[in-house]
């Protein structure tokens, strides 16, 4: 794996088309990998089964669904899931893999869901290839489809070995394959008030060290928020 440090705050926003192609070469080896991931994750379980009960009904909208693990775990827990990513080849593995699961191609950072429209939204990991606008575009996005009350989790990687909070990694070889695509870690402080800005209240905040073997060595963290109940 070819990779650069860099600043986030030097890094150019990568046009949903960049996203999508190296999302597209790496889809079938990134959904091997993927595939079982939650089955050594008790805590993201842990948080997905609270998403739905927190909703208490309506669809959630997996943000960044990949190849529609996550979905498909949100509907075993009974939730009414629909999957969104920017890669046409991931949302091909997704239905492929997930039948009876709803899946579509679509930006986050413009969302056509209608206002309102959705009970819960689940982001994990789907931010971290967007610039600081991007994700206030995105944040924007999911507080206007959330209804009042309705619960969203975010999560994304805060630091590793290599590279610090703020830093971002530039990948040139992903899953074997030629990729033009950067990821950035984030410092939770940074997120939560660029979540708060959106109109969305926080919930809690969770960090949590690496599960050796099962993912890549990062710090990763979760904020849980919902959108304001409409006042009684």
């Amino acid at each position: 794996m070819t990779s650069e440090s860099t600043s986030e705050m030097d890094t150019t926003a990568y046009s949903d088309s960049q996203v999508a192609a190296a999302y597209n070469a790496v889809a079938a080896e990134y959904a091997e990998a993927m595939r079982d991931e939650l089955a050594g994750k008790p805590l993201d379980r842990a948080l997905l089964a609270a998403v739905v009960e927190m909703c208490d009904g309506g669809r959630i909208a997996d943000i960044g669904c990949g190849p529609g693990h996550v979905t498909q775990h949100l509907k075993s827990l009974g939730a009414e899931p629909l999957g969104i990513d920017i890669s046409p080849a991931m949302i091909d593995i997704a239905r492929t893999e997930n039948p009876g699961v709803e899946f579509r191609v679509e930006s986050m950072t413009d969302l056509t869901e209608l206002d309102q429209s959705l009970g819960g939204a689940v982001l994990l990991y789907a931010i971290i290839n967007l610039s600081p606008t991007e994700r206030a575009r995105t944040f924007a996005q999911v507080f206007r489809a959330l209804r009042p009350g309705g619960i969203a989790l975010v999560s994304f990687h805060i630091r590793s070995e290599e590279f610090a909070a703020g830093q971002t990694q530039h990948l040139e070889t992903w899953f074997g394959h030629s990729v033009d695509i950067s990821g950035h870690f984030l410092e939770p402080d940074q997120v939560i008030d660029e979540i708060a800005d959106a109109g969305l209240d926080i919930v809690s905040v969770t960090t949590r060290m690496p599960h050796p073997g099962v993912e890549i060595p990062t710090e990763r963290a979760y904020v849980l928020a919902q959108r304001p109940p409409q006042p009684a």
